[in-house]
């Protein structure tokens, strides 16, 4: 049975634990000894770490499980909207310290913000990691590294209807956790290695179509949906993935 590593063990990491969970070994950072305490009652191998955006003035110590790890997930933010570049240096510095020089697959769930807010279609190849500065310092020490650009994330008790939101003629680019999962699972199982994808399910109604259909409100006359669309066509080719949600109206269902 594979072992897998999750860094981050917050809202996305213990539903990605929940879904891995009976297929292979989890083990899992959190950031209190009450969440260790409890993930470890569960049967997934926790620690506390963290990884601040300054330098310690003592070297972090490294997973001592990483060296029996195949896969390595990693769900906390490595984005310049998280800190600044040289803050981000230092989190991406203490994060490689943490997990050494990891040979396995690893994942590393970044952002559709990376994309700027114009009214268009964008793909992987209109902002490519090389520009994206957490995304290219971790590939650079793992070149390995996959690289998912997650849309919003929804499912359980996330739903628009929830949030206060503007701009309600604006296309979503959300994703469902489960999709999150299900594609990690699909390229575990082909040992994919080295890929960017954008992972946002492939419909993309008007806000406050997704809202309405929350509400059960009836679709009123179709209008034009403005904004950006950010398409996982990439990876639904290469992958030949099947989304489970592939239409954000229906992610409370």
């Amino acid at each position: 049975m594979k072992k897998i590593g999750i860094i981050g063990h917050g809202w996305l990491g213990k539903r990605i634990a929940s879904s891995l969970s009976g297929k292979y070994t989890i083990s899992a950072t959190t950031t209190t000894e009450n969440k260790a305490s409890d993930l470890n009652s569960k049967g997934i191998n926790a620690v506390v770490a963290s990884f601040p955006d300054y330098q310690l003035a003592e070297p972090i110590s490294q997973w001592s499980e990483i060296k029996d790890m195949d896969v390595l997930i990693i769900t906390i933010p490595v984005s310049e909207k998280s800190c600044c570049v040289s803050s981000l240096y230092n989190r991406i510095q203490n994060l490689s310290v943490f997990i050494g020089s990891f040979k396995g697959q690893i994942f590393l769930m970044s952002s559709t913000g990376v994309y700027p807010d114009l009214p268009k279609e964008f793909t992987e190849e209109d902002v490519p990691l090389e520009s994206v500065s957490g995304e290219r310092m971790l590939k650079n020490k793992y070149p390995q590294l996959n690289i998912l650009r997650l849309g919003g994330l929804m499912g359980d008790n996330r739903l628009l209807k929830n949030y206060n939101v503007g701009n309600l003629d604006l296309a979503v680019n959300h994703i469902h956790y489960a999709d999150i999962s299900a594609i990690i699972i699909e390229m575990i199982e082909r040992k994919t290695e080295s890929k960017l994808y954008n992972v946002t399910a492939p419909i993309h109604p008007a806000k406050s179509q997704v809202i309405n259909a929350q509400k059960n409100i009836p679709e009123g006359e179709h209008f034009e949906i403005k904004g950006k669309k950010v398409l996982s066509s990439k990876l639904i080719s290469e992958l030949e993935y099947t989304f489970h949600y592939p239409d954000p109206r229906t992610f409370h269902l």
